[in-house]
């Protein structure tokens, strides 16, 4: 069955497997294989398991969807990694966020120093006028 995982920075994997087992917090954990009746589900934080013969693959999800229908899974997800096992997949994750989330806080300052620097330049621009 063909599994399609898809985060906003864009495909992340789109590969045969055999089957899918899906666990998340809410949800809890279900498997699917091909053939199987079309599914629907939301995942707010689990994996997946993707099964091919002796391979096993885990991508872990943050806040994503998941539907299976003739045969095909698409899951998109807000943020997502494949990895050999579950603890490698989170660790990429984690570290992933991480980045970003000081990316946006160096954002931030330097957007605050930018408004602060451009209050003072009005104020002095202002004041020279009088």
């Amino acid at each position: 069955m063909q599994t399609i995982v898809i985060t906003p920075s864009g495909e992340l994997f789109n590969e045969e497997v055999d089957y899918v087992v899906v666990s998340s917090e809410r949800t809890g954990e279900f498997a699917v294989l091909d053939n199987h009746a079309p599914l629907i589900s939301a995942i707010d934080v689990g994996y997946l398991k993707l099964v091919r013969g002796d391979e096993v693959l885990f991508a872990v999800v943050i806040n994503g969807a998941f539907e299976q229908r003739d045969s095909v899974v698409h899951v998109l997800a807000q943020e997502a990694h494949v990895g050999l096992d579950k603890q490698n997949a989170l660790d990429h994750l984690n570290a992933v966020r991480k980045e970003r989330l000081e990316e946006n806080r160096r954002r931030t300052r330097d957007f605050l120093k930018a408004e602060r620097e451009l209050k003072e330049n009005i104020r002095e621009a202002r004041a020279s006028k009088t």
